[in-house]
């Protein structure tokens, strides 16, 4: 997405927040492994040293909590790139939310959060895989995410 006027919203999904989450807090590796467990993220079989490599590989990496009535529903990490780019590392519902219909206002949320990161974002983007949800592709390019490169490979 190179434009902020590319976001398509979802309908609001009422309960449904984004919180900053501090780096520290035990819930980015734990909502980490919750979410990918089904997907087979690498970080799901992450060492307590990988864990440390991950935080320290970028040190501006922002934390937000998706939450619904003040329960943790999901997750989003942002690291900010050279240039006013803004990856969304991590984007996810923790199991008992998904399929609940809370996914396309938790992107919207999170699109929107994207675009204050910076005085000027120039890009916000993200990856997904084959191996994800089957809706999360369909989901992004709902809110305006646009696919950019397509890589053929396998997860080891």
């Amino acid at each position: 997405m190179t434009d902020r006027d590319q976001l398509v919203p979802a309908e609001p999904a009422p309960g449904l927040a984004l919180e900053t989450l501090d780096r520290d807090s035990p819930l980015v590796v734990g909502l980490q492994v919750k979410i990918g467990s089904p997907y087979g993220w690498k970080c799901v079989t992450r060492t307590d040293q990988q864990w440390a490599g991950w935080y320290a590989e970028h040190p501006d990496r922002l934390f937000r909590l998706l939450t619904v009535q003040g329960e943790p529903a999901g997750l989003v990490t942002y690291d900010l790139h050279p240039g006013d780019e803004v990856e969304i590392e991590t984007f996810g519902l923790v199991p008992g939310f998904v399929g609940t219909g809370l996914g396309g206002y938790a992107l919207t949320l999170a699109l929107e959060q994207a675009w204050t990161l910076t005085p000027t974002v120039a890009r916000v983007w993200l990856h997904t895989s084959s191996l994800d949800h089957p809706n999360a592709l369909r989901n992004y390019h709902r809110r305006g995410l646009r696919t950019f490169k397509t890589e053929v490979g396998d997860r080891t």
